[in-house]
């Protein structure tokens, strides 16, 4: 079971504080600057592209996650002593396949939805594409994204989601803390900014998504394969002047976000990822969902 490996090694419950501590009170610090000094998100991202580019702001954006993904996997490894693939699934080995299953499905939805949103309202958006730009953007991406989403499910469907669960013996109590935190880590984004806080549904929908997905298949690997196409493709292939990530994509969009704000938050929330998780489940026979998602955590 996967909330149980977390016994594996030298367990220790205050070993579990001082890495989601530090990565909160980061966040948290990032947070108040922002809204103590009344400063303008998006003003300030394009103070720096035009300091040192979309690229140079992509990789001042991504390259920390570099180090917090190895001080996280470095603590459990040998603080812990843990291995990492009891991090990352109860399976005898890491399965690779689950991984690029759900990579995939989630790439072709979002190229699909990108291609039908351009062609049914081209002129929401410009043609961005210039080969080399695209090029390095693409490289950077490959290797940036991946881990800062991996560190990202590392740290609250694996570290956290264990930690909790072996501490309050609650699946429920893991799922909903972990859904919770990993929403209110977003609070900084400029998405918040431009859409209001109703955009807190899709993040925290987004991590009971990623959640369900982890108890459900005991493991990270279809947590890992979305939230890496997630952030991957829609990189690549479309950016607006008001998102976190503003790169050298194929599209950018120019619409006014707030004019279908409910639709593409809620939608996506109630509607898509209630159709992943059924074509999972399907692929991967769940059974015993009750106990997986709010049973008691086995001694």
């Amino acid at each position: 079971m996967f909330i149980e490996q977390g016994r594996e090694g030298k367990l220790g419950m205050w070993k579990y504080i001082p890495i989601p501590l530090g990565f909160f009170a980061l966040m948290a610090f990032n947070y108040l600057v922002t809204t103590m000094t009344d400063m303008d998100t998006n003003a300030a991202m394009e103070q720096q592209i035009d300091l040192i580019g979309k690229k140079g702001l992509f990789l001042l954006l991504l390259a920390p996650f570099v180090v917090f993904l190895g001080g996280l996997l470095f603590w459990v490894k040998f603080v812990h002593q843990q291995s990492i693939k009891s991090l990352t699934t109860s399976r005898k080995k890491i399965d690779w396949k689950r991984f690029f299953f759900v990579f995939g499905l989630m790439a072709a939805f979002i190229i699909i939805s990108i291609g039908i949103s351009y062609f049914a309202s081209p002129e929401d958006f410009i043609v961005n594409f210039d080969p080399v730009s695209f090029a390095v953007l693409f490289v950077m991406a490959i290797i940036l994204v991946p881990i800062q989403t991996s560190f990202e499910e590392y740290l609250f469907r694996g570290y956290l989601m264990q930690g909790l669960g072996l501490a309050t013996k609650s699946r429920a109590v893991a799922l909903i803390v972990t859904s919770v935190t990993f929403g209110v880590m977003h609070l900084g984004n400029p998405e918040v900014e431009m859409l209001g806080p109703m955009i807190m549904v899709y993040y925290i929908g987004t991590g009971l998504f990623l959640g369900i997905m982890t108890l459900m298949d005991e493991g990270l690997e279809l947590a890992l394969g979305f939230h890496a196409a997630n952030n991957l493709i829609t990189a690549l292939l479309v950016t607006a002047n008001w998102t976190a990530f503003q790169t050298d994509s194929i599209l950018v969009d120019i619409s006014d976000p707030t004019e279908s704000a409910g639709y593409e938050i809620l939608f996506p929330v109630f509607v898509i990822f209630p159709i992943f998780l059924f074509i999972l489940s399907k692929k991967y026979k769940w059974t015993g969902w009750k106990d997986k998602l709010f049973g008691t955590v086995k001694q």
